[in-house]
């Protein structure tokens, strides 16, 4: 059973699970369970996906209980009028504290056009732990809230590997022998990267929604353990803190 977050005759939200693919496509390979087919067989009738989330990520997913509220949602995606915002743990401590992230990306083929592409960033708690690898004797990883301006394809975790403080667990992007180390001394094994929050206007009456994903067992172990809170302050703007 998906965890739904919300659900009217107008629309469903989700907190997608990592490792789950939305749908079918060329670019999941063989998976055996997408999400739409999960999801229309829990609520029944027919449902069309507002936006898309990578299999690896976690959170907020938007689908539409028609098409003509899908193309209502996907409006509000094409002119930038939905907020989002994503927790990530990276390798490293990115400075500045907080900035923007403006580094033009191709699509889903590398060698496609690059197009603009921007994403805020906000450092909201580091850690240094005691384990050896490679030539540091101690290893630092930060948690930041991702927000990104535009929506290009795996464009979190590009810009953030763009920065040399790339997504822990992100296989395609990432550092594979910090990969290695999250599961074999916190027993993470996805990436950790979540779509946290979504702020948008409701496709039918237009009040403004804002839309919370709480994080799995894996992400929130890996945050105890580093003894990190997420306090709504952090979030809004507040100097973060080590």
């Amino acid at each position: 059973m998906l965890d739904i977050l919300y659900q009217d005759d107008a629309l469903i939200a989700v907190n997608k699970p990592a490792g789950m693919a939305v749908h079918r496509s060329k670019m999941v390979g063989n998976a055996d369970t997408f999400l739409i087919d999960v999801l229309r067989e829990q609520v029944g009738g027919t449902v069309y996906l507002a936006h898309r989330l990578d299999r690896a990520t976690s959170g907020v997913l938007l689908i539409a209980r028609s098409s003509e509220v899908a193309a209502a949602l996907g409006e509000q995606f094409m002119s930038r009028d939905v907020h989002k915002q994503y927790l990530a743990i990276v390798r490293g401590w990115p400075e500045p504290l907080e900035g923007v992230i403006d580094y033009a990306l191709p699509g889903a083929r590398e060698t496609g056009p690059r197009r603009d592409a921007r994403t805020d960033y906000r450092r909201l708690a580091t850690v240094e732990v005691p384990i050896a690898l490679g030539r540091y004797p101690q290893q630092r990883y930060a948690l930041v809230m991702a927000e990104p301006e535009t929506g290009r394809f795996r464009q979190i975790r590009k810009h953030m590997a763009h920065i040399h403080h790339p997504v822990i667990g992100d296989c395609q992007h990432g550092r594979s022998d910090h990969n290695r180390l999250y599961k074999q001394y916190f027993s993470c094994h996805r990436m950790l990267l979540h779509a946290w929050r979504l702020h948008l206007r409701h496709p039918v009456h237009n009040s403004p929604m804002t839309l919370e994903a709480p994080l799995d067992d894996a992400f929130q172990g890996v945050l105890a353990r580093f003894e990190w809170t997420l306090s709504e302050e952090k979030t809004i703007g507040l100097a973060p803190t080590s």
